[in-house]
């Protein structure tokens, strides 16, 4: 699960960074965005805005705007748009799946309309992303995000297969970020790269370890919080079921933990010493340095021919993903 939003991450520094033509491209977004949730019923409006005020950083739609260079105009608008639709259905549904009761510290929609109401939302959020993308009239922009649509869908059934093993491989366990949370920052980078006409496979590279690095690094804040940051209990990964790196690598350093069966884990308060003894094997540590790595990687995978100011944003990008956790 995605945590709650840091109001001290440096994004105001990257969009300060990456052009004037930035902050009128996002407000546009916000208003596509609650345009599409009011159109479709009083029932689904009210949760589909809800989802969508809830907001969040919109770095997804940052990243198409920063892989686009100096291009503007409403194509570029409709694929952040997308983007940003089909994070936040997956959000919904997972949410469905999970049970959870609070997302980015609100309420979800399953807690307040039900698994059928955000069912619906979800699957309308979904198909609202693809009618603002086609608009585009961009078979390869359709096949980047319906690619990346498919990659989330196979991580999350990777995810239910794996739950409660506590013999979850660090292999598997990337490959699941991979698809859940790399792929849709990599889509991001290259629907903004092929909309503005730049080439998309190393800036999608980019895009693809920054999500990655991300991902690890959220997992960490979910053993270490605190839930006043996070908007959520420490450990509610283990609650649900899902092995995260911190917990692979920590019961490689902890035999107790190697042999804990992860359904007696049922109550924050189990979660929380679950949380204490990976914290203290030095697992957390281990998995920032894997991420900071990744994030290291990522910085040199970024094309040669960029401009200095977009190579400086990018890098800001990637910096902050870092910066969230510190």
């Amino acid at each position: 699960m995605e945590t709650a939003p840091n109001p001290t991450e440096p994004v105001t520094e990257v969009i300060r960074a990456a052009g004037d033509h930035v902050p009128g491209l996002l407000q546009r977004v916000e208003e596509r965005l609650a345009a599409l949730a009011e159109g479709h019923g009083p029932a689904l409006a009210e949760h589909a805005g809800a989802t969508i005020a809830a907001g969040g950083k919109r770095l997804r739609p940052l990243l198409v705007f920063l892989a686009a260079g100096d291009a503007d105009g409403d194509g570029l608008v409709r694929a952040a748009t997308a983007v940003e639709l089909v994070h936040s259905a997956t959000l919904v549904h997972d949410d469905v799946l999970d049970g959870a009761v609070l997302r980015r510290g609100v309420p979800t929609v399953v807690a307040t309309g039900g698994r059928g109401a955000a069912t619906a939302t979800g699957d309308l959020l979904f198909a609202r992303a693809f009618a603002e993308l086609v608009r585009n009239a961009s078979p390869e922009q359709i096949r980047v995000l319906s690619d990346a649509s498919c990659a989330l869908a196979e991580g999350e059934l990777l995810q239910r297969a794996d739950a409660w093993d506590a013999g979850v491989s660090v292999e598997r366990y990337l490959e699941r970020c991979e698809l859940k949370t790399a792929r849709l920052f990599e889509a991001a980078c290259r629907l903004g790269a092929l909309e503005g006409g730049g080439e998309a496979d190393g800036i999608g590279a980019f895009g693809r370890r920054i999500g990655l690095a991300f991902q690890l690094l959220d997992d960490v804040l979910d053993v270490s919080g605190p839930a006043s940051r996070t908007g959520k209990h420490r450990g509610t990964d283990l609650l649900d079921g899902t092995v995260t790196l911190p917990y692979v690598l920590a019961r490689e350093r902890d035999p107790e933990l190697a042999a804990l069966d992860l359904r007696t884990v049922r109550d924050p308060a189990a979660a929380e010493r679950v949380c204490d003894r990976i914290e203290a094997t030095g697992a957390l540590d281990a998995a920032r340095r894997r991420a900071l790595e990744i994030v290291d990687d990522a910085k040199e995978l970024l094309p040669a021919g960029l401009s200095g100011r977009r190579r400086a944003a990018l890098e800001l990008v990637a910096n902050g993903v870092v910066a969230r956790y510190a």
